[in-house]
């Protein structure tokens, strides 16, 4: 997962752009990345490893002047983790391309492998974004057009397509011609546009999330449509194309889940209220299962469960309490490479209140249980706390397979759900009780939002992947998510 934005404006676009990437921080707190275009066609850009804060100062900003450009917050996925591998990434070839992306491809490697031997283009890092960058570029060359045609740039999205397998969400600046965006065809990572108007013409801007919208002034028109292609011309103008052949809106349900702000509103569904419905859900389950329940209090921990657990807690009529006061200059634990960082930074981010624990069964509600480091070190934390009971319930089913589509959670073997019953589980966390949300009640809380969606991309609960996936692809991501695996390559490098 990464966050991703363009903005073209009649004026200066790089302190909107900076606002939206700080809205965007909890997508990606490894690089930040932005690139702008001058009047005279002159590109100026910024990127640097750590958080948004931190990578762009006034005297960067200072130099960043255009009214078009795009903005990224890099989460590693494919890919090493270093400056190099910072985006927005260019090519100077056709007309000076840069492009940011969130996702994932799943057949990098292969196109890698033609893009040098048949194509002849060179690659400076193993990212399948500079893969996914190199393919575009390669498909609009083709075309050799000296002024390129919005034509042009959709013909060379179909064909991008046609070739590319996974997830991607695209924002792209053509030096001197204005911005592309575009989506997979099954439209599995969220694009927003908004609109605001302008002296002369209407302005844009296209994002992971619409969250920072209103703040800056824009109104959500709509998503970028799956396989769809969305180009702001030069002149302010924009045009859409759908470029896919066969488009089937399949969103990432665990967006909804854990990675969206509760404030945004992705494919017509708002997080928040598809979080409330969740928190209805369990509440359900919980009273189906055990109508003569003990518990004395409702806890969330912090921040993507709190919505689901103060509605858990109104459904059952029992008493909402805030147990745990977050640290939030630590990053999210569920995105840290290392078992070592994830287990220390649990008790670093959330600092107890004892007196909302003490002498009570507390029913404890998060989003979901990836490895189960942080449900354990909580757990060991409300009891060291004076808790009699713990209950633990997650807001998602267990979750058991590896993610493919842009969320680097974990190997299959290191999810504590992949090969434990429920009752394991439990016990292996600590729990007293634990309390999983149904996969059905998950996606309905979702699909309320927006009917017209059918499906979702569920493949972390179900195993079922919606794109063309080879085992070799799925054994050679097991082997590098691994944790050994990765300190050993930490080691070499």
């Amino acid at each position: 997962m990464c966050g991703i934005v363009g903005i073209f404006s009649e004026t200066h676009v790089a302190s909107s752009i900076y606002e939206s990437l700080l809205m965007l921080q909890h997508r990606g707190q490894d690089a930040a990345g932005m690139v702008v275009c001058d009047q005279n066609g002159r590109l100026h850009s910024r990127k640097s490893m750590g958080y948004v804060r931190d990578a762009f100062q006034q005297r960067h900003m200072n130099k960043l002047e255009g009214h078009y450009g795009i903005g990224h917050v890099r989460y590693p996925t494919a890919g090493g983790s270093g400056k190099e591998f910072a985006q927005p990434m260019y090519v100077n070839s056709p007309y000076g391309i840069s492009l940011a992306h969130n996702g994932n491809l799943t057949n990098s490697k292969a196109l890698a492998r033609e893009l040098f031997h048949a194509e002849m283009r060179h690659l400076n890092t193993d990212s399948d974004s500079e893969v996914l960058l190199n393919i575009f570029a390669h498909e609009l060359g083709k075309q050799r057009a000296i002024l390129p045609s919005t034509e042009h740039f959709f013909q060379a999205v179909k064909k991008t397509h046609s070739r590319c397998d996974g997830a991607y969400a695209v924002v792209a600046l053509v030096t001197g011609f204005g911005l592309l965006a575009f989506r997979d065809p099954k439209g599995i990572r969220p694009l927003v546009i908004g609109e605001r108007e302008g002296k002369n013409h209407k302005e844009y801007i296209i994002a992971s999330e619409n969250a920072s919208f209103s703040a800056l002034g824009f109104e959500t028109l709509r998503d970028v449509e799956p396989g769809e292609a969305v180009f702001i011309d030069i002149n302010g103008k924009l045009h859409s194309r759908q470029c896919a052949d066969n488009p089937e809106s399949t969103p990432c349900l665990f967006e909804y889940v854990y990675l969206a702000r509760p404030d945004a509103t992705l494919d017509q569904i708002s997080v928040y209220k598809a979080r409330m419905r969740m928190g209805k859900k369990l509440a359900n389950k919980i009273m189906r299962i055990n109508p003569n329940h003990d518990i004395d209090v409702v806890i969330p921990i912090p921040d993507s469960s709190t919505t689901a657990a103060l509605q858990v807690a109104t459904e059952l009529n029992i008493p909402y309490r805030d147990g745990f006061v977050k640290n939030r200059y630590i990053g999210r634990t569920f995105i840290m490479p290392h078992q070592e960082e994830r287990q220390k930074s649990v008790r670093r981010k959330l600092n107890i209140l004892d007196l909302e624990f003490q002498g009570k069964n507390v029913l404890l509600v998060d989003d979901s249980i990836v490895r189960g480091t942080t449900s354990q070190k909580i757990i060991e934390m409300a009891k060291e706390a004076g808790a009699k009971k713990v209950y633990f319930s997650s807001a998602a089913p267990p979750v058991k397979f590896q993610n493919l589509y842009g969320i680097d959670m974990a190997a299959t073997s290191e999810l504590i759900a992949s090969n434990k019953t429920e009752e394991e589980v439990a016990q292996a966390i600590g729990a007293d009780w634990l309390i999983y949300q149904d996969l059905e009640d998950l996606i309905a809380s979702a699909q309320e939002g927006n009917p017209s969606i059918k499906q979702f991309e569920i493949s972390i609960f179900n195993g079922k992947y919606p794109t063309p996936i080879s085992k070799e692809y799925l054994q050679d991501l097991e082997a590098t998510r691994q944790d050994s695996n990765k300190l050993s390559r930490e080691k070499l490098s």
